[in-house]
């Protein structure tokens, strides 16, 4: 098997294949042939396997139909929420200081008093039956939106909040 996409690719799955020739010719009562079988297991496993970088702009792109499906109805268009009911998100101090917290409140909601923008706000927030992605994609939306700027939230953080 060779891939065409790199030297460096080609350059193992010829490796990977010779391997495989060797093992197809010993025989298999030898204890070389099970740590030569163990190393090939090994080696292919982590050889071609390519982690794909997060993508904080697709991210983004998916979250916004999050937010139209779950938040829009309360939070607005614009992220401006309702004075004196609905917090808003855009440029929200509150929403940018805890990273943890706005994964937990999307996740499970919020209840009690939160000043945001100096504003007391004391309405009940329901929580959302969401995946990791799409907790992590509405996050990312909203903390890079209206005026936010906000690091990237992968899916495993919020399987970590999840917890």
């Amino acid at each position: 098997m060779i891939f065409k996409d790199s030297k460096g690719a080609e350059f193992l799955a010829s490796k990977s294949k010779m391997i495989h020739q060797q093992l197809l010719t010993m025989k298999s009562g030898t204890g070389y042939f099970f740590v030569s079988a163990m190393a090939l297991l090994v080696f292919s496993q982590f050889s071609f396997q390519k982690k794909t970088p997060f993508d904080l702009k697709a991210s983004i792109v998916r979250g916004k139909e999050v937010y139209v499906a779950y938040c829009l109805s309360c939070h607005m268009e614009a992220g401006e929420g309702v004075e004196g009911v609905y917090p808003p998100l855009a440029k929200a101090d509150y929403l940018m200081a805890d990273k943890k917290r706005s994964i937990q409140q999307v996740l499970y909601g919020a209840t009690g008093e939160m000043k945001v923008n100096g504003k007391i706000y004391n309405t009940e927030m329901a929580g959302f039956d969401l995946t990791n992605e799409q907790a992590a994609d509405v996050v990312n939306y909203i903390r890079n939106s209206w005026g936010n700027k906000g690091s990237a939230i992968r899916p495993e953080d919020v399987k970590t909040v999840r917890k």
